[in-house]
């Protein structure tokens, strides 16, 4: 039993080794990934999704390492329920969609947690305040059309204050509170 949760266990990290002697570029593919914020207001629970997101992973299957994770987020293009509550979004007290009208991450490095757990060290940009960042994610990586692809999962919470996210009347945090949950979940297709 020991032996088939070993060889369980290594398939994914076998399947990377099988891939050229090089850092592999991947490609986030749109129509199978999302990216969901959840913020409360007045007590209530919320979701809106960051819409369009581009993203370009570089992992070397022989040194995962070192990965490059470089990810933009269209602010503009967020989609929520509420026009009144996207309006209130894209102003300057929130997001600022006319000064900034993108947010980045990008990563440097990442560490290997466990079998299928990583951790990548890099910096958050969302309007003019950039921040060190660890991102934690699960990464399965198979066969798709084809193509090797891999999933990626992860959950995080960041507080939008120390983004300037809440300017004015939303910098207290009466209504909507400091903390943002983005849950992340999308796949990339090797190029």
């Amino acid at each position: 039993m020991r032996t088939l949760l070993y060889g369980a266990a290594l398939a994914p990290i076998l399947l990377l080794t099988t891939l050229p002697a090089q850092a592999a570029t991947w490609v986030l593919d749109p129509e199978q990934s999302s990216v969901i914020f959840g913020y409360t207001f007045g007590g209530d629970p919320y979701v809106g999704e960051f819409k369009n997101v581009e993203a370009i992973f570089n992992i070397d299957p022989l040194n995962p390492a070192a990965c490059d994770f470089q990810v933009t987020i269209p602010i503009s293009d967020i989609s929520i329920d509420s026009p009144e509550a996207l309006d209130y979004l894209h102003d300057y007290e929130l997001f600022d969609v006319d000064q900034w009208p993108t947010a980045s991450f990008k990563a440097d490095s990442c560490s290997l947690e466990s079998l299928s757990s990583f951790v990548s060290e890099g910096t958050l940009t969302i309007r003019d305040q950039t921040n060190p960042m660890s991102f934690p994610f699960n990464l399965d990586v198979d066969m798709d059309g084809g193509k090797l692809s891999f999933h990626l999962t992860s959950e995080v919470t960041i507080n939008r204050l120390e983004y300037g996210v809440g300017q004015g009347y939303w910098a207290g945090t009466g209504e909507i509170p400091n903390e943002v949950t983005i849950k992340v979940d999308v796949r990339a297709v090797s190029q």
